[in-house]
């Protein structure tokens, strides 16, 4: 679990095949104390796992789903990339709760200049937008942005002199590609008030969802 708040980047210093899936080697721009093979670490919104740490370098395993589902099937040797290692039960919240499971890309439409800061326009398909609302939250390559407006083709962000300054979002240009991962809250709520089969814990019973017929029925309504 992550928080969107990016701790610094790092440089994508090599790509090579492992099986059917890739093994990066990233240097930070920092120091990676006390991060140790086996913990997670966000590279541009996507939770992967160290297998070496030395130093500011680390390797991860990219599976071929996240390559089909991110931009790091397209990534290339010396890109820069968004990174931040798990939340600790002890660290405060600044961003919002982020799985580190990205559900797929938009591409960069726009870029305004909005008084200090930049709004920037990202287009998504319709199966993203509709878990967006205006003044909710988004992860866009891991970095955790509050949406300014939204419809059925994208959404809008403003982005401060800060975020600009630490991640890649001050650079990257229209037409680049982005990971998007919506809030996962919204994604519960659908799942229950669409009728899906919920398996209950220990005896394998499913349940009905959630319903008008069932609000008014326990006092809800």
């Amino acid at each position: 679990m992550f928080t969107g708040i990016i701790e610094g980047l790092g440089t994508i210093h090599s790509i090579r095949s492992s099986g059917q899936g890739s093994r990066l080697v990233i240097t930070a721009d920092y120091l990676l104390e006390n991060t140790r093979i086996g913990d997670s670490i966000a590279v541009n919104g996507a939770c992967l796992t160290a297998v070496a740490v030395s130093g500011k370098r680390f390797e991860v395993d990219v599976s071929r789903e996240t390559l089909r589902l991110t931009t790091l099937g397209t990534a290339k040797t010396g890109e820069r990339v968004n990174l931040e290692r798990a939340l600790r039960l002890s660290d405060r919240i600044d961003g919002h709760l982020v799985a580190g499971h990205v559900d797929g890309t938009g591409q960069i439409r726009d870029r305004q200049a909005a008084g200090n800061s930049t709004v920037v326009a990202i287009g998504v398909p319709k199966s993203l937008s509709r878990y967006l609302i205006q003044k909710g939250s988004v992860a866009v390559d891991g970095i955790s942005l509050t949406v300014n407006d939204c419809d059925d083709a994208g959404f809008t962000v403003s982005i401060v002199p800060h975020t600009g300054r630490v991640t890649t979002i001050g650079f990257k240009q229209i037409g680049a590609p982005v990971n998007i991962e919506t809030d996962m809250i919204g994604k519960y709520v659908e799942k229950f008030m669409t009728g899906s089969k919920i398996e209950t814990t220990g005896k394998g019973k499913a349940g009905s969802g959630v319903d008008m017929d069932l609000l008014a029925k326990t006092g809800f309504l």
